[in-house]
């Protein structure tokens, strides 16, 4: 038996690839480092790497990385990033490249992948690769931090994952009350025939954050929240659980996120910590998709 959170230090956003058996957490910047990496035989004895992006991109101003998820794309790996950009004043999203899962990953480009000035900026950048190959990147403008409207958006990827092709869609935007002013943090996962988008709402230095999801026959939607209110919630062990991504490991499947020790949501102290919650999907009453259903968070952990 283990217990949570599986890392106690500061790593928000938490995003993890799994490469022949060992398994790479990446996580938003920290005092020192602009990616931090942690390294994993089992999900929940972590070891840090360091700094997975030493250098950063001529267009970046540094200071707010946030939220990089990686994926194995055509032999090598690549990162979607957000950062702060120098011309526009406002988060965008960059792509970087590393020949190892670990970095130092590069992002050569004078000019971010995206960058949505008119709508707040861009952020939370999340790859998807669909049962057919095709790639995909989902993200949402930063619209809350300028006092607009929030959208999460779907993007078709080319085939070295560099480069956006297509017209970007909006498939969801924040509608319900417990979402407050915004939906962020989105990562699709693929069962049983339907597509399950989990994503966060509310303020992320709050204790109203939590995470809800949407249901779609297709990747690019059109998605449907089938109830009005979030699948996590804070407790009574955590506070504030969100942004995370689904990984699976010996026929289990489990949500990565982060989350507030309970009383001391943006206060000093360890921050927002890593946390592994169990995550089923149960036949739905009527027929129709799997619920999905969170089995936490909780501290103990039985993790095979």
């Amino acid at each position: 038996m283990v217990t949570n959170p599986v890392y106690g230090s500061n790593f928000p956003d938490p995003a993890v690839l799994e490469v022949d058996g060992t398994y790479w957490a990446y996580a938003t910047k920290n005092q020192v480092e602009a990616m931090p990496v942690l390294r994993s035989s089992d999900l929940v004895r972590w070891e840090e790497v360091g700094d997975g992006m030493p250098q950063l991109a001529a267009w970046v101003e540094p200071g707010l990385n946030w939220a990089p998820e990686v994926a194995a794309v055509g032999g090598r790996y690549v990162a979607y990033y957000t950062a702060h950009d120098r011309a526009t004043d406002v988060q965008a999203v960059g792509v970087a490249v590393s020949d190892t899962p670990h970095g130092p990953f590069r992002d050569d480009a004078e000019r971010p992948l995206l960058c949505q000035d008119h709508e707040g900026g861009s952020i939370d950048a999340s790859p998807f690769t669909d049962h057919d190959g095709s790639r995909w990147l989902l993200w949402k403008n930063d619209g809350n931090h300028v006092g607009v409207d929030t959208f999460i958006y779907v993007q078709r990827l080319s085939d070295d994952g560099l480069r956006l092709e297509g017209e970007a869609q909006r498939i969801l935007k924040q509608d319900q009350e417990w979402e407050g002013t915004l939906v962020e943090g989105p990562y699709v996962w693929p069962h049983a025939g339907s597509y399950y988008l989990f994503y966060s709402g509310n303020a992320f230095d709050s204790d109203r954050y939590g995470v809800g999801y949407a249901v779609a026959e297709q990747a690019t939607g059109p998605y449907v929240k089938p109830r009005d209110t979030p699948i996590m919630v804070s407790n009574e062990v955590a506070a504030g659980p969100g942004h995370g991504m689904v990984v699976e490991r010996h026929g289990r499947t489990w949500y990565v996120h982060h989350a507030w020790p309970p009383g001391a949501v943006n206060v000093p102290g360890p921050g927002r910590q890593m946390w592994l919650t169990e995550l089923v999907f149960e036949p739905s009453p009527d027929g129709g998709p799997d619920v999905p259903r969170f089995l936490g968070p909780r501290t103990d952990l039985d993790v095979a």
